[in-house]
């Protein structure tokens, strides 16, 4: 029951009876969730802004003082190497703004009033009072419109509603003073518990007071000795001033507010949802803009991207707790005439803030896309003919994701495209009545091209095809019924695609395993293509080495010493039982010859990037070709030794720092079928 005297107690005590009827339903039906545990305290915030600058006093000040449980038997657990702390009981908050004139105590005694609508209010403020906290205490002095200063105070709770002392005459200054008493348990668990903490929310929630031309008023929060001023707070959060800008949806217009923060409560990229300068929501937007992961670096120093978005399409559907909007989520025809989705305002405010970070993320995208082509070049192989489907922006990731994570991104990459070939395969033989027959043609190419990459990623298809190879290479290095040897170039092609480079073809189209398991990682192949054509040197010389491999390392061989930068691999094909060298064909002068002018040139890697010390890249030369008489003196000749199973010769040329191998196509067959008998053994496939 409120207590009033004077002639018109009786109204007063009729309409306080009415609120107490309906106080205790109407708090049952308002929602204030845990999470939001705070939102009662920065709300009162919010009204005393709003009081001190209805005032206009000069020197505005606004208070929240924490307090805290006096008793010492009960603290909190302390953080290693920081005191107990107590647990808040209570908060006041306290400002020198107009106070709680008549109209206003009038507004404050009608539940869902409209007195303050036109600043956002909601009229249910002081409910969630009652939500979060056991009762509410307020004191407040005001100049009445007799010119009088004059002080009431009155308590707020669920049982008796508004509990009124009788007005008095007051000295001082106008102001008033919100005493939010037992902080329930529930809310206090999911609260902060520092000051800084409490702080930097109320920073957040109350930012645009800050951002606003004008700025906010003077608001010190304080915990016993302790004083935060927000001001420096802000000053302290902020990178950058604001860059706003407006975009339209469906006929509505929403004001974006694009910040640069140094910290946040949250740590990551963020769109908060606003209505009537106070924060609703709080959307992440960690992989909805390619390139963005967390914090981004400017020309000064790192920050944390946050959009606030304003609009009063927001206004008139946010929810009277401030705790969401009555806006669907997606929209059809029908809802689209009432106003835009949060799905189509959110698609057109992350376009906005993509173009804003733009010039931000370049580089970043630059490094996702570097990691992403060293870990499929290095270690995940088999995603490299899917590649070539996989939009890029798909593919920006952060530069510092872990191998698991990347292998689980580009296994999806995988499946989304095997499950479109499928779903596309129903439609493809089709031939539609307005097609020409090329086009139908060319579109069967472009899907039977897909499906054949995709299915080369298969392993154990792989495994077999490697012992169809061994066979067919065995067949091709056999004299023929005509009595002579297949030319080099059907071998070359067996194991390379000839005239292309690594970017022309896919590494499951290849047999390099053949020579040398670790030449399908590299950075640039090319194949039978002019040294003038390598985008990693530059050269104007026409010769063709026959394949021409740079790897790019970066990670050390053993604990301690660190691998060579980059490797350079030649290798040379000579036509099988080839009897004819010239004198000036020796072939392991003519690798060098290759070797020698690609060091030359200044070599860098594919993308353009330098390479560290790049005269001097160690490298490795194959040549195959079978030990016919002269293929042996040249051997000799540049004192080359002869392989223990005296298949073919080696050597490290120390001039040229780089290991020379002759290899035999029996030695080359061999090998190779040696080091996959374990999987063919494991298909069940001959191993003899």
């Amino acid at each position: 029951m409120a207590h009033v005297t004077g002639a018109g107690a009786s109204v007063c005590e009729e309409a306080a009876d009415m609120l107490k009827a309906s106080l205790e339903g109407r708090l049952r039906n308002t929602r204030l969730p845990v999470a939001n545990s705070m939102g009662p305290v920065y709300e009162t915030i919010v009204n005393a802004i709003q009081a001190v600058e209805h005032l206009l006093a000069q020197e505005s000040a606004i208070e929240l003082r924490i307090i805290r449980e006096a008793e010492p038997m009960l603290p909190l657990k302390p953080r290693r190497g920081t005191p107990a702390l107590e647990y808040i009981t209570d908060f006041e908050i306290v400002d020198n703004g107009v106070g709680f004139t008549d109209p206003n105590m009038e507004s404050f005694r009608t539940l869902d009033s409209l007195y303050k609508a036109d600043l956002g209010g909601r009229g249910v403020g002081r409910l969630l009072w009652l939500k979060a906290f056991e009762r509410a205490r307020v004191s407040s002095r005001f100049v009445d419109e007799n010119g009088a200063l004059m002080e009431r105070d009155f308590q707020w709770n669920p049982t008796d509603g508004v509990v009124e002392s009788e007005l008095r005459r007051a000295s001082g200054d106008a102001g008033t003073s919100v005493r939010l008493e037992s902080f329930k348990s529930e809310y206090r668990a999911a609260a902060p518990k520092t000051a800084a903490a409490i702080a930097n929310g109320l920073l957040e929630h109350c930012l645009f007071y800050f951002v606003r031309p004008g700025g906010a008023p003077r608001i010190t929060v304080i915990d016993g000795p302790d004083r935060i001023e927000m001001a420096q707070l802000y000053d302290d959060y902020m990178v950058a001033s604001s860059q706003v800008e407006t975009v339209g949806v469906a006929g509505r217009n929403f004001d974006l507010t694009h910040i640069k923060l140094k910290s946040s409560a949250q740590q990551r990229p963020f769109i908060a949802w606003c209505a009537s300068n106070r924060v609703v929501e709080e959307t992440p937007i960690v992989g909805k803009i390619p390139g963005l992961h967390g914090r981004v670096r400017d020309d000064d120093a790192d920050f944390l991207y946050a959009c606030y978005v304003t609009s009063d399409y927001f206004d008139e559907n946010v929810r009277p707790e401030r705790i969401g909007f009555d806006i669907p989520h997606s929209g059809d025809e029908l809802l689209a005439q009432l106003g835009p989705s949060m799905s189509s305002i959110e698609d057109a405010v992350l376009e906005a803030a993509k173009k804003y970070l733009d010039p931000y993320l370049t580089s970043v995208r630059a490094a996702a896309r570097e990691r992403v082509a060293k870990y499929v070049s290095h270690q995940a192989v088999r995603y490299r003919p899917i590649m070539r489907y996989v939009e890029s922006e798909d593919l920006a990731v952060d530069p510092d994701i872990s191998d698991k994570d990347l292998e689980v991104l580009l296994h999806q990459k995988y499946y989304e495209l095997e499950r479109a070939v499928i779903a596309e395969g129903h439609e493809i033989l089709r031939l539609n009545d307005d097609e020409a027959v090329a086009d139908y043609q060319s579109r069967i190419a472009t899907y039977l091209q897909k499906v054949d990459d995709i299915k080369k990623s298969d392993l154990a298809n792989y495994v077999s095809h490697r012992k169809v190879v061994l066979e067919i290479l065995a067949r091709a290095i056999e004299r023929g019924a005509d009595g002579a040897y297949k030319r080099e170039e059907l071998i070359h092609q067996m194991i390379v695609p000839m005239r292309k480079t690594s970017d022309e073809f896919n590494v499951a189209d290849c047999n390099l395993w053949l020579v040398d398991e670790r030449l399908a990682f590299h950075n640039f192949l090319a194949s039978d293509r002019p040294l003038a054509s390598m985008p990693i040197i530059t050269c104007s010389d026409g010769s063709r080495p026959d394949i021409c491999v740079l790897d790019v390392m970066d990670e050390p061989l053993l604990v301690g010493e660190k691998s060579p930068p980059a490797t350079l691999t030649i290798v040379e094909f000579k036509r099988p039982m080839r009897q004819d060298l010239g004198d000036d064909e020796d072939p392991i002068e003519q690798s060098l010859s290759y070797l020698r002018k690609i060091r030359e040139s200044k070599v860098t890697m594919a993308n353009g990037r330098p390479i560290p010390n790049a005269n001097d890249i160690p490298g490795f030369c194959y040549i195959i070709a079978d030990l016919t008489p002269k293929m042996v003196r040249c051997c000799e000749n540049a004192d080359f030794r002869p392989t223990p199973d005296g298949m073919g010769f080696f050597r490290f040329h120390d001039r040229y720092k780089a290991y020379i191998e002759v290899m035999s196509y029996d030695a080359m067959l061999k090998l190779a079928n040696a080091r996959n008998r374990a999987f063919f053994s494991r298909l069940g496939l001959p191993t003899d």
